[in-house]
């Protein structure tokens, strides 16, 4: 009985490498970043030290909404979520 628990324990082990190497391998795969960084101005500056949502509401004091809705009306449904795509590194 203890020979056929260790085949399966071997089966269980080898299964998971195999997991393993297949979920590393889709990552090292994985397209690079293509998003666009906040600039590091001063206009930008004040939005690094808040959080997301907060400071996405915030992008419509200088960019209008009609000029972000014309800029990503295929691609972002909501416009006050800018820190969604442009992110802060």
């Amino acid at each position: 009985m203890t020979a056929q628990k260790s085949k399966k324990t071997l089966f269980i082990n080898i299964a998971f490498v195999i997991s393993l190497i297949g979920i590393l391998l889709f990552l090292f795969k994985a397209p690079e970043i293509t998003t666009p960084k906040l600039p590091h101005d001063d206009d930008h500056n004040r939005f690094f030290s808040m959080k997301k949502k907060a400071a996405g509401k915030l992008c419509v004091e200088c960019h209008s909404v009609e000029d972000t809705e014309e800029i990503h009306k295929e691609t972002t449904p909501n416009t006050n979520r800018c820190l969604f795509c442009h992110r802060r590194d």
